[in-house]
C-alpha cells in the first residue's frame, strides 16, 4: 500500500471515529436531558398541586417581564417568554439538526432515510386519524396536531436504559424519525396554528431571511451577524402572528455548512503538527511546562480543530447542553403543572374525551403508524429493515415514538385557549407518553432478547 493510500485510510478512520463519537455524545446528552425533564416535570406537578399552587400560577401566568431599549419595549409574562422566546432557541437547534441530517447526515442518503421518513409519516397520519375518530367538535377538535411529534430526549433516554441490547442502527433510526417528526410539527404549527397574519411584519422578516441566504451563498461565515439578524427576524415573526419559534427554524436553514478547512487538509495538518510537537525538544528533561514551540503547535491544533467544523456544526454542538439542561427543563417546569386539586375554588374537570383521544393517539396511533408504514417501505423494497432486528422490535420502536412530551405540550398550548381543555390535554399527553414509555421499554427488552437468541441460533446453524 502506497503512502497516499495509507494517508487516505487513516483519514477515513479518523473521520469515522469522530462521527461515531459525536453521535454517542448526542445520545448521552439527550438521555441525560430526558432524565432531567422527567424530574422537573414531576416537580412542576407537585408544585402546582401543593399549598404553593397560587405562587406557581403567579410566576408563570401573571408575572410580566419587560425588556426595553430607549423607546423599544417587549413586555410578556413568564410563560410567554419561555414558550415564544426560549423555545425559539430550541426550534433553532431543531432546524440546525434537520439541515445537517438532510445534507450530511442520515437523511442525506435516500436509501437509508426512506425507512425513518416512512415511519415518521405513518407516525403523524395515524394519530391524526385516531384523534379525528373521537368526533370532537369546537375548540377540542383543534388538538389533532398534539400527538404528531416524538420527544427525542425521553425516547433516547429509555433506549439508554436498555444498554448495549439496542443496536446503534436502531438508535439512529429513532433519531432520524424524531427529526422528521419535528419537521412535520414545524410545518403544522406554521400552517394550522397561526393567528391573524400581519403581513408587513411577516414580509419584513422574510426579507431579512433572504439577506441571510445571500450571505450564506457568498460564503460569509461571521456567526454574530447571522445571530443578530436572526434576533430581529424573531421579533418580526412575533409581531406578525406566525408563531415566533418558526423564525428559529428558518434562520437555522441559513447558517453556513461549509468549513474553513477541508477534512483532508485538517488530517494532514494535524498529523504534521503532532509530528512537529513530538520532535520539539523540551527546555528541561521531564518538565511539565511546554516550550514556546510546543505551545504554538497546540494553538495550531486548536485552530484546525475549530476551523474543520462548519458554523452550523459549531452552533449545534454549542447549543445542545444549553437547550437540554436549561431551556427544556424551564419549559417543562412552566408547562407540566397540571392542577389536579384546586386550593382556591371549584375542582377542575380532568378527565374528558380530549384526554382519552390524545392518550390513545399517542400510544396506539404512533405504534401502529410507525410500524405499519415502515413495513410498507420494506415490502415495496424502498428501504431495508435495520440489520439484526425483527418486526417485533420495530413495533417496540413505534411505542417509543409515542413519547410526545415536549412538542405535544407545546402544540397543546397553541391549540387550546380554554384552561380546562388545556389541562385535560396535558393529562392525556402524560398518560399517553408514560404508557408508551413503559410498554415500549418492556416490549423492547423482551423483543431484543428474542432477536439476540435467534441471531445466535442462526449463526450456530450456519457454522
Amino acid at each position: 500500500m502506497t503512502d497516499k493510500q495509507l494517508r487516505s485510510e487513516r483519514r477515513k478512520r479518523i473521520l469515522a471515529r469522530a462521527r461515531e463519537n459525536t453521535f454517542k455524545t448526542f445520545l448521552r446528552i439527550s438521555s441525560n436531558g430526558g432524565l432531567l425533564l422527567l424530574c422537573v416535570g414531576f416537580i412542576a406537578l407537585v408544585w402546582a398541586n401543593s399549598p404553593l399552587q397560587g405562587l406557581y400560577q403567579y410566576v408563570f401566568e401573571k408575572l410580566h417581564i419587560s425588556f426595553s431599549v430607549n423607546t423599544f419595549t417587549i413586555d410578556m409574562h413568564t410563560l410567554h417568554w419561555i414558550n415564544d422566546g426560549l423555545m425559539a432557541i430550541f426550534f433553532f437547534m431543531v432546524g440546525l439538526e434537520i439541515k445537517r441530517e438532510m445534507f450530511a447526515g442520515e437523511l442525506a442518503n435516500l436509501k437509508v432515510a426512506t425507512l425513518p421518513i416512512f415511519g415518521a409519516i405513518g407516525g403523524m397520519i395515524v394519530p391524526i386519524i385516531i384523534y379525528s375518530c373521537f368526533g370532537l367538535s369546537g375548540e377540542s377538535a383543534r388538538g389533532w396536531g398534539i400527538p404528531m411529534a416524538t420527544d427525542i430526549a425521553f425516547s433516547i433516554g429509555i433506549l439508554t436504559l436498555l444498554g448495549k441490547r439496542v443496536p446503534l442502527n436502531l438508535k439512529i433510526f429513532l433519531t432520524a424519525l424524531a427529526i422528521v417528526d419535528d419537521l412535520g410539527a414545524v410545518l403544522v404549527i406554521a400552517i394550522f396554528y397561526t393567528t391573524e397574519i400581519q403581513w408587513v411584519y411577516l414580509l419584513s422578516g422574510l426579507a431579512l431571511i433572504g439577506v441571510l441566504m445571500i450571505l450564506n451563498r457568498r460564503h460569509y461565515k461571521k456567526l454574530h451577524i447571522f445571530l443578530l439578524i436572526g434576533m430581529v427576524v424573531w421579533w418580526l415573526f412575533l409581531q406578525s402572528g406566525i408563531h415566533a419559534t418558526i423564525a428559529g427554524v428558518l434562520v437555522a436553514f441559513t447558517i453556513p455548512m461549509r468549513t474553513h478547512v477541508k477534512s483532508t487538509a485538517f488530517v494532514e495538518g494535524i498529523s504534521e503538527t503532532l509530528h512537529k510537537f513530538d520532535n520539539i525538544k523540551e527546555g528541561k528533561r521531564g518538565s511539565v511546562v511546554l516550550s514556546q514551540e510546543q505551545v504554538n503547535a497546540v494553538d495550531t491544533i486548536h485552530y484546525l480543530s475549530h476551523s474543520v467544523q462548519s458554523p452550523l456544526q459549531y452552533l449545534e454542538n454549542s447549543l445542545h447542553k444549553f437547550v437540554n439542561y436549561i431551556i427544556m427543563p424551564l419549559f417543562a417546569l412552566a408547562n407540566s403543572g397540571v392542577i389536579l386539586y384546586s386550593f382556591s375554588g371549584e375542582q377542575p374537570e380532568l378527565i374528558s374525551l380530549v384526554t382519552f383521544a390524545i392518550a390513545m393517539s399517542l400510544f396506539a396511533g404512533k405504534t401502529i403508524g410507525i410500524a405499519f408504514f415502515s413495513w410498507i417501505a420494506v415490502r415495496l423494497r424502498l428501504a431495508d429493515k435495520p440489520e439484526g432486528t425483527s418486526w417485533r422490535t420495530m413495533i417496540g420502536m413505534g411505542m417509543m415514538g409515542g413519547i410526545g412530551f415536549t412538542m405535544s405540550l407545546f402544540i397543546a398550548g397553541l391549540a387550546f385557549t380554554d384552561h380546562d381543555i388545556l389541562s385535560q390535554a396535558k393529562l392525556g399527553i402524560f398518560i399517553g407518553s408514560i404508557l408508551s414509555g413503559v410498554c415500549g421499554y418492556i416490549f423492547l427488552r423482551w423483543s431484543l432478547s428474542k432477536d439476540q437468541k435467534e441471531t445466535s441460533l442462526n449463526e450456530e446453524a450456519n457454522n
